[in-house]
């Protein structure tokens, strides 16, 4: 049902301060209205007046609206209502009053020089050209625009040289848009002050992307990314999960599409907005600004209340198994370790091995597909084994992606090595491919033959044998070696029968990609970054390892040391024993009888601890563990859907290098730099509303040849015909005209 609204009665034209006041704006005053009526009207240049109603329509007893409202409506900042606040309780209205010293007026913009500056903003030239031309500074330039003295009069100007007509705006240049985002009264770009007015009162649902003509926009180069973002269905599915957001300016959409952005240029977090100017990275979006930290840290805490992101990250993992079902024939599987710098939360310690130091540390264990590209993930609690996440978490996810009826083959390391999981995963259809783990004897050197194999489109040459070998009590796998240079024998098993020896190696030796691309994310996309160091409750029943069994096993590896040195001083003493001087071996035990209590007793105590250990159970609830302490661990909800996403902008950033990666000359080595750099450039964005274009000119690269690789992608991504979201212009990307040409 909906409510009707408080003020029924309202003048034509008039904006809605807050949900109890409104504003009017006719001939030059300035009235306020609540629901009875107008309760204070004014000339709009009286800046005593706007002071009064600012300080006084801002009162707590009022419950009218807030400072940050009033300031939008009466074009001042925030900071200013508050001061207007205190000076009017301190000393009344007269404190109001402002009292200027020096000359009344303008000192500088007045007579020829201000017909001289409103004649030259009228031609279209930017308040830096004007002020200098003038003799002026660029900040009085832009508070006579403020002040109304001189104005810019829109839709003015040359036509645009790039598209040969005369566009809807005039375009912005940089310095423009740079001057007009300084100048806004409510913060750096903040443009659209009417539906920003709106926001705050609940009735602007979110803010639809409008886009206007600007020349060189900042990174703007990432909208070639954006037919391939769309096509991971990063809209369709965050609209299936989470619906919206709460009403206000931004909204899911242009949230999902910040983050995403955001992936594709490397701005690792949100953190890394303030160092981007908002009011392009904003234009990008088709808004005035991007939205700001704390905007975003909210934004994001909305959708992590929803516990919805498993859901989120699972969905695209079915769609992913959907549209690639070949890629799932041979999946690999490793954990990945985040250390734990912060002091807000004990977690358990793991081995971290790129630091090969044991610190506190989550282990998320990721699942990548046979091209390497990630499928899906989950996070271990205690940092759990790959053959206990196996079982519990891994394998039916996988049958749920897979189907029943399809066999899987997993590819992991020696971590994941059990002969009784083996034979108990292939008769659930589930085969294996890793190295072998343990001491084992090397092959004859005659047994290795030459076998080419292909790897990442080159052929290598390996020397590989192979035979059945007995890995457990009636069950056999094959093993494949390969003989290295250096004459070590490096050995694969496997339960797959079918395959060749080639392949087994190949596929093997291909999980190295499941390591570059964990490396690959921590450097490029901050993969290991916490969104948050908020805690949530976690299980109490969680079995640990007994701190007391670990404790008694120190006790047990000193009495052991304690004991070997003792025996091995017994034994020196035998052997330097002297014949002349004891003839008998009692003679000597009787000489040596402390040392031979000592080891008598050490070894009654160490039979002791031994015993102690065996009664102790291994594994105890962690709350026995804790000493009262609140069972907590870091909130894993804002994690799952910052690696989702950063996992979506991957496989975008794979499907963009796998069209462009047959144009350069490395192909492996040059794709992913090279949409790098397309993601870096700055564009000019050219709306046609009246063709329902949005044209996208990117600024030329660094070589011709770079130009053309350009072009022709952006020729294959116009095929597809994408629309901008929230809107029905169809993007239209452009190279240089000289690429063009050489088309």
């Amino acid at each position: 049902m909906t409510l009707q609204h408080r003020m029924l009665f309202l003048p034509t034209g008039a904006e809605m301060i807050s949900e109890h006041l409104a504003a009017a704006r006719h001939d030059g005053r300035l009235t306020f209205f609540d629901a009875s009526g107008p309760i204070f009207s004014c000339r709009e240049e009286d800046d005593g007046a706007l002071r009064f109603a600012a300080a006084m329509l801002t009162e707590p007893g009022l419950g009218l609206a807030g400072p940050s409202q009033i300031a939008r409506a009466v074009g001042r900042h925030r900071s200013r209502v508050h001061e207007y606040r205190r000076r009017y309780r301190e000393g009344g209205a007269a404190a109001l009053e402002v009292k200027r010293r020096g000359p009344r007026g303008a000192s500088k913009l007045k007579g020829h020089v201000l017909a001289c500056a409103q004649e030259l903003l009228t031609e279209g030239l930017s308040n830096y050209k004007v002020a200098a031309q003038v003799g002026v500074s660029e900040q009085t330039i832009r508070k006579g625009l403020k002040e109304g003295r001189l104005v810019r009069q829109q839709g003015v100007g040359r036509k645009s040289s790039m598209t040969g007509r005369t566009p809807e705006n005039v375009v912005s240049t940089p310095r423009t848009r740079s001057d007009e985002d300084a100048a806004c009264a409510g913060g750096v770009a903040t443009t659209r002050e009417a539906e920003r007015a709106l926001a705050p009162t609940g009735l602007l649902v979110e803010a639809l992307p409008r886009f206007d003509a600007a020349e060189s926009v900042t990174k703007a180069g990432v909208l070639v990314a954006l037919p391939a973002v769309v096509g991971q269905g990063l809209l369709e599915i965050g609209q299936q999960i989470y619906g919206g957001l709460r009403n206000g300016y931004y909204g899911l959409t242009s949230m999902l599409l910040t983050f995403g952005f955001m992936a594709l240029v490397r701005i690792k977090s949100t953190e890394g907005l303030t160092n981007h100017a908002p009011g392009e990275f904003g234009r990008v979006l088709g808004l005035d600004r991007a939205p700001e930290i704390k905007t975003a840290r909210r934004k994001l805490a909305e959708l992590a209340g929803r516990h919805k992101a498993l859901e989120f990250s699972r969905a695209f993992s079915e769609r992913w198994a959907t549209e690639a079902p070949d890629a799932l024939g041979y999946l690999y599987i490793d954990g990945h370790v985040r250390s734990y710098h912060g002091r807000t939360c004990t977690l358990p310690k793991t081995h971290v091995q790129r630091r090969r130091l044991c610190m506190p540390a989550t282990t998320d264990y990721w699942v990548n597909d046979a091209n390497a590209e990630p499928l899906m993930f989950v996070t271990a609690p205690a940092n759990d084994g790959v053959l206990a996440m196996m079982d519990t978490e891994l394998l039916p996810q996988i049958r749920r992606l897979a189907g029943d009826a399809r066999r899987v083959t997993l590819i992991f390391d020696r971590e994941g090595w059990s002969p009784k999981r083996f034979q108990t995963w292939k008769q659930a259809g589930f085969d294996v491919i890793t190295y072998r783990k343990g001491t084992y004897r090397d092959w004859q050197r005659r047994c290795f033959k030459h076998v080419p194999v292909e790897v990442s489109g080159r052929t290598v040459t390996y020397l590989l044998a192979e035979r059945l070998v007995r890995v457990a009590k009636g069950f056999r796998m094959r093993e494949v070696r390969r003989l290295c240079d250096n004459g070590h024998q490096t050995s694969v098993v496997t339960t797959r029968h079918d395959l060749s020896c080639a392949t087994v190696a190949r596929r093997m030796f291909s999980r190295w990609q499941q390591e570059n691309f964990f490396r690959y994310m921590r450097h490029e996309c901050a993969l290991d970054h916490l969104p948050t160091t908020a805690l949530e409750p976690a299980d109490p029943g969680r079995s640990v390892p007994n701190p007391a069994v670990q404790e008694k096993k120190r006790e047990l590896s000193h009495l052991t040391a304690t004991l070997t040195q003792a025996e091995q001083a017994y034994g020196q003493n035998a052997h330097d024993n002297s014949e002349q001087t004891r003839r008998t071996g009692r003679g000597f035990k009787i000489s040596h009888a402390e040392l031979g209590r000592e080891i008598t007793e050490l070894r009654e105590a160490r039979t002791r601890c031994e015993a102690k250990i065996k009664a102790l159970p291994a594994r105890v609830p962690v709350r026995e563990v804790m000493n009262g302490e609140p069972i907590v661990r870091l909130e894993r909800e804002r994690k799952t859907i910052t690696d989702t996403l950063k996992m979506v902008a991957y496989r975008a950033e794979t499907q963009l290098a796998n069209l462009v990666g047959p144009l350069l000359p490395s192909r492996d080595d040059e794709a992913r730099k090279f949409m790098r750099q397309v993601f870096a450039l700055p564009a000019d964005l050219l709306p046609d509303h009246e063709h329902g274009t949005l044209v996208v000119r990117l600024h030329s690269m660094t070589t011709p040849r770079d130009n053309r690789a350009l072009a022709s992608l952006c020729a294959v991504l116009n095929d597809l015909k994408v629309c901008y979201p929230g809107t029905t212009l169809q993007l239209v990307l452009e190279a240089t005209q000289e690429a063009l040409e050489s088309q």
